[in-house]
């Protein structure tokens, strides 16, 4: 049990610097109850992680109700939900304030993902 309590942080730590970090993020601030929320998830969230914009910028979810992450302290939060923030190793490139509808939101999208970094290979 004393090796595995000692190995387990130590692999834990070997994993996280093995595994690629995440460039881009569509961080989508939410709250319950929120109707255009849900709007989104009906219209946009089942098929997102499928597209090519959810394989460049993954979509996070951050409920402004509750403490805001760590990770995202230079980010401004938002009372407008939804909003999208695209952000790139750690910066904010843009933001979509509230939810336009499908068409326009893909459209929104694509305008922020053309300022990011192209990928590598690419």
């Amino acid at each position: 049990m004393r090796a595995t309590k000692k190995i387990l942080p130590a692999l834990a730590a070997l994993l996280a610097t093995a595994l690629p970090l995440q460039a881009a993020e569509l961080i989508m601030l939410e709250r319950p109850g929120c109707v255009w929320c849900a709007k989104f998830n009906e219209e946009i969230a089942p098929a997102y992680a499928k597209t090519e914009q959810g394989r460049r910028a993954p979509l996070r979810r951050v409920d402004i109700t509750k403490e805001w992450p760590e990770d995202l302290q230079g980010i401004a939060s938002e009372r407008i939900t939804p909003s999208f923030v695209l952000i790139e190793d750690g910066k904010e490139v843009g933001r979509i304030r509230g939810y336009p509808g499908g068409e326009f939101f893909w459209y929104l999208l694509d305008e922020l993902i053309a300022k990011l970094d192209p990928p590598e290979g690419a």
